[in-house]
Protein backbone atom coordinates (compact mmCIF):
# COMPACT_ATOMS: atom_id res chain seq x y z
CA UNK A 1 0.00 0.00 0.00
CA UNK A 2 1.24 3.03 -1.14
CA UNK A 3 0.11 6.52 -0.04
CA UNK A 4 -0.50 7.94 -3.35
CA UNK A 5 -2.95 5.51 -3.32
CA UNK A 6 -4.59 7.38 -0.22
CA UNK A 7 -4.33 10.27 -1.86
CA UNK A 8 -6.39 9.48 -4.72
CA UNK A 9 -8.90 7.38 -2.34
CA UNK A 10 -9.79 10.50 -1.09
CA UNK A 11 -9.49 13.11 -3.70
CA UNK A 12 -12.09 11.24 -5.86
CA UNK A 13 -14.13 10.07 -2.54
CA UNK A 14 -13.60 6.37 -3.75
CA UNK A 15 -15.46 4.93 -0.22
CA UNK A 16 -18.73 4.19 1.12
CA UNK A 17 -19.57 7.73 2.81
CA UNK A 18 -23.10 6.36 4.26
CA UNK A 19 -22.86 6.95 6.77
CA UNK A 20 -19.55 8.23 7.37
CA UNK A 21 -17.62 8.36 11.42
CA UNK A 22 -14.36 9.28 12.98
CA UNK A 23 -12.47 6.68 14.83
CA UNK A 24 -13.81 8.48 18.23
CA UNK A 25 -17.46 7.97 16.77
CA UNK A 26 -18.08 11.78 15.30
CA UNK A 27 -20.27 11.89 12.86
CA UNK A 28 -18.42 12.94 9.17
CA UNK A 29 -19.73 14.15 6.37
CA UNK A 30 -17.63 16.09 3.25
CA UNK A 31 -19.02 18.91 1.64
CA UNK A 32 -14.96 19.06 -0.76
CA UNK A 33 -12.54 17.23 0.19
CA UNK A 34 -9.98 19.78 -0.74
CA UNK A 35 -7.35 20.57 -3.48
CA UNK A 36 -4.38 18.62 -3.91
CA UNK A 37 -1.20 19.86 -2.77
CA UNK A 38 1.74 18.54 -4.56
CA UNK A 39 4.46 21.30 -2.50
CA UNK A 40 5.57 21.01 0.56
CA UNK A 41 2.57 20.89 3.73
CA UNK A 42 -0.75 18.73 3.90
CA UNK A 43 -1.86 17.20 1.81
CA UNK A 44 -5.12 18.80 0.63
CA UNK A 45 -5.94 22.48 1.09
CA UNK A 46 -8.84 23.83 1.25
CA UNK A 47 -11.49 21.40 2.71
CA UNK A 48 -14.93 21.67 3.99
CA UNK A 49 -16.65 19.12 6.54
CA UNK A 50 -19.06 18.54 8.83
CA UNK A 51 -17.95 16.91 11.97
CA UNK A 52 -20.82 16.27 14.52
CA UNK A 53 -22.58 19.73 14.38
CA UNK A 54 -19.49 22.03 13.52
CA UNK A 55 -19.07 22.83 9.99
CA UNK A 56 -15.13 23.22 9.03
CA UNK A 57 -12.78 25.10 6.48
CA UNK A 58 -8.90 23.98 6.26
CA UNK A 59 -6.02 21.46 5.98
CA UNK A 60 -6.66 17.70 5.29
CA UNK A 61 -3.35 15.06 6.11
CA UNK A 62 -3.29 11.64 4.84
CA UNK A 63 -0.86 8.72 6.16
CA UNK A 64 -0.74 4.94 6.29
CA UNK A 65 -0.66 5.06 9.96
CA UNK A 66 -1.98 7.69 12.38
CA UNK A 67 1.71 7.04 14.07
CA UNK A 68 3.02 8.55 10.76
CA UNK A 69 2.31 12.03 11.93
CA UNK A 70 4.97 11.53 14.65
CA UNK A 71 7.08 9.64 12.61
CA UNK A 72 7.49 12.85 10.11
CA UNK A 73 7.17 15.11 13.09
CA UNK A 74 4.40 17.29 11.96
CA UNK A 75 3.41 17.77 15.58
CA UNK A 76 6.44 20.51 15.90
CA UNK A 77 5.75 22.27 12.20
CA UNK A 78 3.14 25.25 12.48
CA UNK A 79 2.09 24.15 8.53
CA UNK A 80 0.17 21.07 10.16
CA UNK A 81 -1.66 23.35 12.88
CA UNK A 82 -4.53 24.35 10.26
CA UNK A 83 -5.35 20.30 9.91
CA UNK A 84 -9.25 19.16 10.66
CA UNK A 85 -9.10 15.90 9.61
CA UNK A 86 -6.20 12.94 9.29
CA UNK A 87 -7.53 10.52 6.99
CA UNK A 88 -5.29 7.04 7.14
CA UNK A 89 -5.63 3.14 6.21
CA UNK A 90 -4.89 2.48 9.46
CA UNK A 91 -5.12 4.12 12.92
CA UNK A 92 -3.13 3.25 15.55
CA UNK A 93 -2.44 6.42 18.04
CA UNK A 94 -4.27 9.68 18.31
CA UNK A 95 -3.33 12.70 17.59
CA UNK A 96 -3.16 15.70 20.11
CA UNK A 97 -3.98 19.44 18.52
CA UNK A 98 -1.79 22.13 20.46
CA UNK A 99 -4.85 22.65 22.60
CA UNK A 100 -4.77 18.82 23.78
CA UNK A 101 -8.15 18.05 22.13
CA UNK A 102 -7.80 14.75 19.49
CA UNK A 103 -7.32 15.44 16.00
CA UNK A 104 -10.37 14.09 14.15
CA UNK A 105 -9.04 10.85 12.42
CA UNK A 106 -11.16 8.77 9.68
CA UNK A 107 -9.88 5.11 8.80
CA UNK A 108 -10.30 3.73 5.72
CA UNK A 109 -9.30 0.17 5.47
CA UNK A 110 -12.60 -1.27 6.34
CA UNK A 111 -15.17 1.52 3.83
CA UNK A 112 -12.66 1.30 0.65
CA UNK A 113 -14.74 0.39 -2.07
CA UNK A 114 -13.80 -3.47 -3.05
CA UNK A 115 -13.64 -3.60 -6.23
CA UNK A 116 -11.27 -0.36 -6.22
CA UNK A 117 -8.76 -2.26 -3.69
CA UNK A 118 -8.85 -5.38 -5.11
CA UNK A 119 -7.51 -3.61 -8.90
CA UNK A 120 -4.95 -1.61 -6.82
CA UNK A 121 -3.43 -4.53 -5.79
CA UNK A 122 -3.49 -6.63 -9.20
CA UNK A 123 -1.91 -3.36 -10.24
CA UNK A 124 0.83 -3.12 -8.26
CA UNK A 125 1.52 -6.70 -7.75
CA UNK A 126 5.35 -7.96 -6.62
CA UNK A 127 5.65 -9.67 -9.77
CA UNK A 128 8.40 -8.13 -12.16
CA UNK A 129 6.77 -6.30 -15.10
CA UNK A 130 8.26 -4.41 -17.80
CA UNK A 131 5.36 -1.94 -17.12
CA UNK A 132 2.52 -2.27 -14.16
CA UNK A 133 -0.26 -2.35 -16.39
CA UNK A 134 1.60 -4.71 -18.83
CA UNK A 135 -0.87 -7.50 -18.62
CA UNK A 136 -3.64 -5.46 -18.98
CA UNK A 137 -2.90 -2.69 -21.49
CA UNK A 138 -3.92 -4.69 -24.60
CA UNK A 139 -7.44 -4.87 -23.27
CA UNK A 140 -7.40 -0.47 -23.32
CA UNK A 141 -9.95 1.21 -24.63
CA UNK A 142 -8.22 2.16 -28.13
CA UNK A 143 -10.08 5.77 -28.04
CA UNK A 144 -8.96 5.79 -24.48
CA UNK A 145 -5.16 5.81 -25.43
CA UNK A 146 -5.35 7.84 -28.05
CA UNK A 147 -6.97 10.61 -26.02
CA UNK A 148 -4.29 10.38 -23.53
CA UNK A 149 -1.74 10.46 -25.61
CA UNK A 150 -2.59 13.22 -27.50
CA UNK A 151 -2.88 14.93 -23.62
CA UNK A 152 0.88 13.24 -22.95
CA UNK A 153 2.25 14.89 -26.37
CA UNK A 154 1.19 18.23 -24.83
CA UNK A 155 3.00 17.96 -21.23
CA UNK A 156 5.83 16.92 -22.99
CA UNK A 157 5.51 20.13 -25.45
CA UNK A 158 5.10 22.44 -22.53
CA UNK A 159 8.17 20.50 -20.78
CA UNK A 160 10.49 21.88 -23.64
CA UNK A 161 8.29 25.03 -23.53
CA UNK A 162 10.28 25.68 -20.17
CA UNK A 163 13.60 25.87 -22.34
CA UNK A 164 12.03 27.59 -25.47
CA UNK A 165 10.74 30.49 -22.76
CA UNK A 166 14.03 30.99 -21.14
CA UNK A 167 16.18 31.25 -24.64
CA UNK A 168 13.43 33.65 -25.85
CA UNK A 169 14.28 35.70 -22.74
CA UNK A 170 17.45 35.76 -23.08
CA UNK A 171 17.46 36.60 -27.23
CA UNK A 172 15.20 39.55 -26.06
CA UNK A 173 12.27 37.90 -27.73
CA UNK A 174 14.51 37.11 -31.06
CA UNK A 175 12.38 33.88 -32.38
CA UNK A 176 15.26 33.56 -35.27
CA UNK A 177 18.06 33.34 -32.23
CA UNK A 178 16.08 30.97 -30.68
CA UNK A 179 15.52 28.53 -33.60
CA UNK A 180 18.99 28.32 -33.80
CA UNK A 181 20.42 27.66 -30.47
CA UNK A 182 17.42 25.04 -30.66
CA UNK A 183 19.18 23.47 -33.75
CA UNK A 184 22.20 23.82 -32.65
CA UNK A 185 21.34 21.87 -29.24
CA UNK A 186 19.85 19.23 -30.99
CA UNK A 187 22.17 19.38 -34.22
CA UNK A 188 24.62 17.81 -31.28
CA UNK A 189 22.29 15.06 -30.54
CA UNK A 190 22.60 13.68 -27.04
CA UNK A 191 26.31 13.33 -27.06
CA UNK A 192 27.21 16.64 -27.87
CA UNK A 193 23.99 18.80 -27.58
CA UNK A 194 25.28 20.32 -24.27
CA UNK A 195 28.75 21.74 -25.88
CA UNK A 196 26.31 22.97 -29.15
CA UNK A 197 23.95 24.78 -27.37
CA UNK A 198 26.66 26.77 -25.20
CA UNK A 199 28.28 27.09 -28.47
CA UNK A 200 25.38 29.22 -30.05
CA UNK A 201 24.76 30.74 -26.41
CA UNK A 202 28.88 32.01 -26.68
CA UNK A 203 28.62 33.94 -30.03
CA UNK A 204 25.76 36.72 -30.41
CA UNK A 205 22.78 35.80 -33.08
CA UNK A 206 23.99 38.84 -34.91
CA UNK A 207 26.94 38.08 -35.45
CA UNK A 208 25.56 34.61 -36.74
CA UNK A 209 23.40 36.24 -38.90
CA UNK A 210 26.39 38.34 -40.67
CA UNK A 211 28.40 34.86 -40.82
CA UNK A 212 25.68 33.48 -42.50
CA UNK A 213 25.89 35.26 -45.84
CA UNK A 214 29.55 32.86 -46.15
CA UNK A 215 29.60 29.75 -45.58
CA UNK A 216 33.54 29.61 -44.98
CA UNK A 217 33.16 32.39 -42.53
CA UNK A 218 30.74 30.94 -40.24
CA UNK A 219 31.95 27.27 -40.55
CA UNK A 220 35.10 28.75 -39.60
CA UNK A 221 33.62 30.51 -36.36
CA UNK A 222 31.63 27.77 -35.49
CA UNK A 223 34.53 25.29 -35.57
CA UNK A 224 36.74 27.48 -33.83
CA UNK A 225 34.93 28.86 -31.22
CA UNK A 226 33.97 24.69 -30.18
CA UNK A 227 37.65 24.25 -30.12
CA UNK A 228 37.61 21.62 -32.90
CA UNK A 229 40.31 24.08 -34.39
CA UNK A 230 42.51 23.90 -31.22
CA UNK A 231 45.18 21.22 -32.29
CA UNK A 232 47.63 21.70 -35.62
CA UNK A 233 47.17 19.75 -38.92
CA UNK A 234 48.85 20.08 -42.38
CA UNK A 235 45.53 20.37 -44.49
CA UNK A 236 45.27 23.38 -45.98
CA UNK A 237 41.36 23.51 -45.38
CA UNK A 238 42.53 23.24 -41.79
CA UNK A 239 45.12 26.21 -41.86
CA UNK A 240 42.95 28.51 -43.66
CA UNK A 241 40.17 27.83 -41.58
CA UNK A 242 42.26 28.30 -38.64
CA UNK A 243 43.53 31.42 -40.15
CA UNK A 244 39.94 32.96 -40.55
CA UNK A 245 38.78 31.88 -36.98
CA UNK A 246 41.68 33.84 -35.50
CA UNK A 247 40.66 36.90 -37.95
CA UNK A 248 36.94 36.80 -37.52
CA UNK A 249 37.97 36.64 -33.26
CA UNK A 250 38.95 39.64 -32.98
CA UNK A 251 36.79 41.39 -35.83
CA UNK A 252 33.59 40.36 -33.51
CA UNK A 253 35.02 40.23 -30.19
CA UNK A 254 34.58 37.06 -29.43
CA UNK A 255 36.44 36.27 -26.79
CA UNK A 256 37.76 32.27 -25.76
CA UNK A 257 36.14 29.09 -27.23
CA UNK A 258 33.74 27.30 -25.46
CA UNK A 259 35.03 25.19 -22.42
CA UNK A 260 32.81 22.11 -22.95
CA UNK A 261 34.60 21.06 -25.84
CA UNK A 262 32.40 18.91 -28.47
CA UNK A 263 33.41 14.72 -28.24
CA UNK A 264 34.32 12.03 -30.81
CA UNK A 265 34.22 8.80 -28.81
CA UNK A 266 31.55 6.78 -29.10
CA UNK A 267 29.88 8.58 -32.18
CA UNK A 268 29.56 7.14 -35.88
CA UNK A 269 31.24 9.49 -38.00
CA UNK A 270 28.14 10.67 -39.65
CA UNK A 271 27.65 12.33 -36.20
CA UNK A 272 31.02 13.47 -35.74
CA UNK A 273 30.40 17.17 -34.46
CA UNK A 274 32.55 18.87 -37.32
CA UNK A 275 30.12 17.23 -39.92
CA UNK A 276 26.90 18.32 -37.85
CA UNK A 277 28.30 22.26 -37.16
CA UNK A 278 29.80 21.95 -41.14
CA UNK A 279 25.62 21.07 -41.55
CA UNK A 280 24.38 23.24 -39.64
CA UNK A 281 26.24 26.29 -41.08
CA UNK A 282 24.92 25.14 -44.49
CA UNK A 283 21.45 24.90 -43.30
CA UNK A 284 22.22 28.66 -42.22
CA UNK A 285 23.43 29.92 -45.19
CA UNK A 286 20.59 28.23 -47.70
CA UNK A 287 17.82 29.98 -45.79
CA UNK A 288 18.97 33.15 -44.45
CA UNK A 289 15.35 34.17 -42.54
CA UNK A 290 14.75 30.26 -41.63
CA UNK A 291 12.18 31.08 -38.86
CA UNK A 292 10.09 32.86 -41.16
CA UNK A 293 10.64 29.95 -43.71
CA UNK A 294 9.58 27.52 -41.10
CA UNK A 295 6.93 29.58 -40.33
CA UNK A 296 5.26 29.38 -44.03
CA UNK A 297 5.76 25.87 -44.51
CA UNK A 298 2.89 23.69 -45.18
CA UNK A 299 3.45 19.69 -44.82
CA UNK A 300 6.73 17.61 -43.76
CA UNK A 301 8.09 17.90 -47.21
CA UNK A 302 8.81 21.71 -47.70
CA UNK A 303 10.52 20.40 -44.52
CA UNK A 304 13.10 18.02 -46.33
CA UNK A 305 13.39 20.78 -48.73
CA UNK A 306 14.42 23.65 -46.61
CA UNK A 307 17.45 21.08 -45.16
CA UNK A 308 18.29 20.07 -48.18
CA UNK A 309 22.03 20.92 -47.86
CA UNK A 310 25.28 20.31 -49.76
CA UNK A 311 28.39 20.71 -47.45
CA UNK A 312 31.59 22.09 -48.97
CA UNK A 313 33.85 19.91 -51.10
CA UNK A 314 36.64 19.12 -48.12
CA UNK A 315 33.92 17.53 -46.16
CA UNK A 316 32.90 15.62 -48.81
CA UNK A 317 35.86 13.34 -48.38
CA UNK A 318 36.56 13.94 -44.76
CA UNK A 319 34.73 13.40 -41.38
CA UNK A 320 37.73 15.36 -39.80
CA UNK A 321 41.08 17.07 -40.43
CA UNK A 322 43.32 13.60 -40.18
CA UNK A 323 42.09 12.02 -43.26
CA UNK A 324 40.64 11.86 -46.83
CA UNK A 325 37.51 8.80 -47.62
CA UNK A 326 36.38 8.60 -51.33
CA UNK A 327 34.01 11.16 -51.80
CA UNK A 328 30.37 11.57 -50.60
CA UNK A 329 27.44 13.65 -50.34
CA UNK A 330 26.82 14.29 -46.35
CA UNK A 331 23.42 15.34 -46.91
CA UNK A 332 21.16 15.10 -43.67
CA UNK A 333 18.96 12.38 -43.90
CA UNK A 334 15.57 12.28 -43.80
CA UNK A 335 15.73 10.34 -40.47
CA UNK A 336 17.88 12.96 -39.19
CA UNK A 337 15.54 16.05 -40.33
CA UNK A 338 12.79 14.18 -38.84
CA UNK A 339 14.53 14.02 -35.34
CA UNK A 340 14.58 18.22 -35.83
CA UNK A 341 11.07 18.18 -36.94
CA UNK A 342 10.09 16.45 -33.48
CA UNK A 343 12.93 18.12 -30.86
CA UNK A 344 12.99 21.50 -32.62
CA UNK A 345 10.37 22.89 -35.39
CA UNK A 346 7.17 21.44 -33.90
CA UNK A 347 8.76 22.54 -30.20
CA UNK A 348 9.39 25.88 -31.33
CA UNK A 349 6.40 26.31 -33.45
CA UNK A 350 4.34 25.70 -30.96
CA UNK A 351 5.88 27.86 -27.96
CA UNK A 352 5.45 30.57 -31.26
CA UNK A 353 1.57 29.85 -31.48
CA UNK A 354 0.81 29.64 -27.69
CA UNK A 355 2.13 33.67 -27.83
CA UNK A 356 0.80 34.85 -30.82
CA UNK A 357 -2.82 33.02 -29.89
CA UNK A 358 -2.59 31.13 -32.82
CA UNK A 359 -4.04 27.34 -33.92
CA UNK A 360 -1.52 24.54 -32.66
CA UNK A 361 -3.36 22.16 -34.73
CA UNK A 362 -1.20 22.30 -38.09
CA UNK A 363 1.84 21.48 -36.06
CA UNK A 364 0.44 18.45 -35.01
CA UNK A 365 -0.69 17.65 -38.49
CA UNK A 366 3.48 17.73 -39.07
CA UNK A 367 4.24 15.82 -36.45
CA UNK A 368 1.69 12.64 -36.93
CA UNK A 369 3.34 12.96 -40.29
CA UNK A 370 7.13 11.94 -39.24
CA UNK A 371 7.75 8.46 -39.15
CA UNK A 372 7.30 6.42 -35.78
CA UNK A 373 10.59 6.82 -34.19
CA UNK A 374 12.63 2.85 -32.77
CA UNK A 375 13.82 2.16 -30.04
CA UNK A 376 13.14 -0.59 -27.24
CA UNK A 377 10.93 1.36 -25.28
CA UNK A 378 8.18 1.64 -28.36
CA UNK A 379 8.80 -1.88 -29.68
CA UNK A 380 7.84 -3.02 -26.16
CA UNK A 381 4.59 -0.96 -26.35
CA UNK A 382 4.19 -1.85 -30.03
CA UNK A 383 4.35 -5.48 -28.53
CA UNK A 384 1.39 -4.40 -26.00
CA UNK A 385 -1.18 -2.94 -28.46
CA UNK A 386 0.22 -3.90 -32.45
CA UNK A 387 -0.84 -1.16 -35.19
CA UNK A 388 -1.93 1.21 -33.13
CA UNK A 389 1.24 3.65 -32.78
CA UNK A 390 2.00 4.75 -36.27
CA UNK A 391 3.71 8.48 -35.68
CA UNK A 392 6.46 10.47 -33.99
CA UNK A 393 3.54 12.34 -32.19
CA UNK A 394 2.49 8.57 -30.58
CA UNK A 395 6.86 7.42 -29.98
CA UNK A 396 6.80 11.08 -28.23
CA UNK A 397 4.12 10.52 -25.98
CA UNK A 398 5.05 6.64 -25.44
CA UNK A 399 8.56 8.22 -23.98
CA UNK A 400 6.77 10.72 -21.86
CA UNK A 401 4.21 7.85 -20.55
CA UNK A 402 7.53 5.75 -19.98
CA UNK A 403 9.44 8.16 -17.72
CA UNK A 404 7.14 10.14 -16.09
CA UNK A 405 4.51 7.98 -15.25
CA UNK A 406 5.34 4.16 -16.03
CA UNK A 407 9.07 4.21 -14.22
CA UNK A 408 8.01 5.98 -11.08
CA UNK A 409 5.12 3.94 -10.38
CA UNK A 410 2.23 7.35 -11.10
CA UNK A 411 -0.23 4.83 -12.31
CA UNK A 412 -3.15 6.85 -10.40
CA UNK A 413 -1.65 9.77 -12.37
CA UNK A 414 -2.08 8.18 -15.64
CA UNK A 415 -5.51 8.09 -17.84
CA UNK A 416 -5.04 4.47 -18.02
CA UNK A 417 -4.42 3.77 -14.77
CA UNK A 418 -6.68 5.51 -13.40
CA UNK A 419 -9.21 3.61 -15.61
CA UNK A 420 -7.68 0.38 -14.51
CA UNK A 421 -8.67 0.80 -10.53
CA UNK A 422 -12.45 2.14 -11.13
CA UNK A 423 -12.42 -0.50 -13.56
CA UNK A 424 -13.67 1.39 -16.66
CA UNK A 425 -11.07 -0.03 -19.01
Amino acid sequence: MKEDFLHYIWQFQKFNQSPLETVNGEFLEIYHPGMHNIDCGPDFFAAKLKIDTQVWAGNVEIHLKSSDWYLHQHEIDAAYDNVILHVVWEHDVDIFRKDESILPTLELKDIVLTEIQHNYYKLFAPDKKWINCEQFFPNFNEFDIEAWLTRLYFERLEAKNNLITELLHQSKNNWEAVLFKLLAKNFGLNRNGDAFLNLAHSIDFEVIRKLSQNQFQLEAVLLGHSGLLDDNFEAAYFIRLKNEYVYLQKKFNLGRAIETRPVFFRLRPDNFPTIRLVQLASVLVKTKALFAAIKRVKNKQDIYTIFSIEVPEFWKTHYNFRSAHKTRNKKLSEKFIDLVIINTIVPVMYAFSKRKVSKTDYFLDLISEVRLEKNSIIQNYQSLKPGLFTNAMHSQSLLQLKKNYCDPNNCLKCALGAKFIKGKY
